[in-house]
C-alpha cells in the first residue's frame, strides 16, 4: 500500500536559521515512516549552500532530494517552510511553516499567506498571537474607501524547534578552542546571533548596545571580563568579518576611556558539536542576548542544555522555554521600530522590546562577581530543556499534529480476483469405425 506523497519545499541545503530548522522538521518527518517525503531545496537569501555534503550525518536526505523540474503529480500533502508571503497551496493538503515575526504586527501578506494554507505551523507563543493579534484593513485602490479586514482565517498551531540533547549537553572534555585558550580572561560572556541592520541600540539583536554598555561596564576596571561575539551580518566572508571589526572600533572610540575590556569576535560557519564545545569552553561562563525580539531564539535553548547561565530579555518566543525563575530574564518597554530597522517585514509602526539598561547593568556586573549564585537556576533550565523541548518531544508534537490536521487520502487498492478452480475437461474418445 502506498505511502501519501508529502513534498516539502525549505532551505534544508542552507547554512541558517531556516536551514536548521528545515533539517530537523524533516527529519522528524522522514523518521514517522508514514509519508513518502521528497524534498525541492530552496536558497535563503545570501547564505552559503551545501550544508548537507559539508556534513556527513545529513547525507541520508539526499536520496528525499527532487531534482526534477516538475512535481510527477499533485501530492497529497504539501509543506513550505519560509515566510508566510511566499506560501502557496500545491497539494491536496498544504501546511505552512515559519517563525513568524519579530514585533507586534505581522504584514499584511503574511496574513494572505498564512490564509492560503490550510494548516500553519509557528515556533513559539509569540509568534502565534502576533498572527492572530494582526487585523489589516483593506482599501479599494480605485476608491480609496475600506472594504473589509484580513486577518488569520486559517488553523495555526505552535511548533516549538527541539534541540538535539544528543549533541548540545555539558561535556567533561572542554576547552578545545585554541583561540579561546589563548585570551587572557577567564570569565567570558558569549553573544551568538547576527548583527543585522539597525542603529546603535535599534538593530534587532541589541548587538552594538551591548558591546557599548560592556565598555560602559567594566571600564577601568582592574579585573575585567570579555566579550565573545560569535557573529557575521549575512555570511562568513572576509568582508563581512572586516566590517563586523570596524563597527567594534567606531563604539569603542564612543568611550571616555582607554582601559577598556576586551571584545573578540569569533566568525564563519561551526558545525553543531564546535558550538557545542564553544558553549562547554571553561572561560565561556555565561550567554547573554539583549534582543528586541525573537521568532523562537534557538541558541539560547542550545546553550542552556550546558548548565551555564542565561541573561536575555523577558519578552518574545525565547520565554517559552526559558523559566524566569532559572534565568535572568530583563525587564523593558516595547517600543516602536527605528527606520533604521524598519523592512518590508519589520514595519515600522510595529513595536519590539527595549531593554531596561540600568538593571541589565546592574546584573552584568553582579553576574562577573557572584556567578555562583547563578549556577543552581542554570542546571534547573537545563533539566526543563532536555525534558521538555528535545528534537524528540518534537517529533512527538509533529506526529500529533499532523494526526490532528491531515485528513485520510484515498489509497489505491491492489485488485485481487479470487482465485478459481481449475476446470477439468473431460476427455474425448476415439470413435471405432
Amino acid at each position: 500500500m502506498s505511502k501519501p506523497l508529502f513534498f516539502i519545499s525549505c532551505p534544508i541545503d542552507t547554512y541558517s536559521g531556516y536551514g536548521a530548522r528545515s533539517r530537523d522538521l524533516v527529519r522528524a518527518i522522514i523518521q514517522l515512516d508514514k509519508y513518502n517525503v521528497q524534498i525541492i531545496p530552496q536558497m535563503w537569501g545570501n547564505t552559503p549552500w551545501n550544508f548537507i555534503n559539508d556534513n556527513p550525518e545529513w547525507e541520508f536526505l539526499n536520496k528525499h532530494l527532487w531534482a526534477q523540474p516538475q512535481l510527477p503529480k499533485q501530492p497529497e500533502i504539501w509543506m513550505q517552510i519560509t515566510i508566510p508571503s511566499e506560501f502557496q497551496p500545491i497539494g491536496k493538503y498544504n501546511i505552512g511553516v515559519t517563525a513568524g515575526i519579530e514585533t507586534t504586527v505581522s504584514p499584511g501578506d503574511w496574513i494572505e499567506g498564512c490564509n492560503r494554507m490550510n494548516l500553519v505551523l509557528t515556533s513559539s507563543e509569540h509568534s502565534k498571537k502576533t498572527f492572530l493579534d494582526t487585523v489589516m484593513h483593506k482599501v479599494d485602490q480605485r476608491t480609496n474607501q475600506p472594504i473589509g479586514e484580513a486577518k488569520i482565517e486559517k488553523p495555526i498551531e505552535v511548533l516549538f524547534e527541539g534541540a538535539n540533547i544528543e549533541i548540545y549537553k555539558p561535556l567533561n572534555k572542554v576547552d578545545s578552542f585554541p583561540e579561546l585558550n589563548d585570551i587572557k580572561e577567564k570569565f567570558a560572556f558569549l553573544f551568538v546571533g547576527h548583527w543585522i541592520n539597525g542603529d546603535l541600540g535599534e538593530d534587532r539583536k541589541n548587538v552594538g548596545l551591548l558591546i557599548k554598555m560592556f565598555y560602559e561596564i567594566f571600564k577601568n576596571k582592574k579585573d575585567k571580563p570579555a566579550l565573545i561575539l560569535k557573529t557575521s551580518q549575512m555570511g562568513s566572508s572576509y568582508l563581512d568579518r572586516d566590517d563586523i571589526l570596524k563597527k567594534i572600533s567606531l563604539i569603542k572610540k564612543t568611550i571616555n576611556s582607554k582601559d577598556l575590556p576586551n571584545v573578540y569576535v569569533l566568525h564563519g560557519e561551526f558545525s553543531d558539536i564546535e558550538m557545542n564545545e564553544l558553549y562547554n569552553h571553561s572561560k565561556i561562563k555565561t550567554m547573554i542576548n539583549l534582543t528586541k525580539g525573537e521568532g523562537y531564539g534557538r541558541p539560547l535553548l542550545e546553550f542552556s542544555l550546558t548548565k551555564k547561565p542565561i541573561i536575555t530579555t523577558n519578552w518574545s518566543g525565547h520565554t517559552d522555554f526559558l523559566n524566569p525563575e532559572f534565568n535572568t530574564m530583563l525587564p523593558g518597554t516595547l517600543t516602536n521600530v527605528h527606520p533604521s530597522a524598519a523592512n518590508q517585514w519589520l514595519l515600522k509602526e510595529s513595536q519590539w522590546f527595549s531593554v531596561d539598561l540600568g538593571h541589565a547593568g546592574t546584573v552584568i556586573k553582579d553576574m562577573f562577581e557572584d556567578y555562583k549564585k547563578y549556577i543552581d537556576g542554570a542546571k534547573r533550565q537545563a533539566h526543563k530543556s532536555k525534558t521538555e523541548f528535545s528534537w524528540d518531544k518534537m517529533k512527538d508534537k509533529v506526529d500529533e499534529l499532523f494526526i490532528k490536521y491531515i485528513p485520510e487520502f484515498p489509497k489505491q487498492v491492489e485488485l485481487k480476483l479470487p482465485t478459481l478452480k481449475k476446470i477439468e475437461l473431460p476427455k474425448l474418445q476415439k470413435v471405432e469405425k
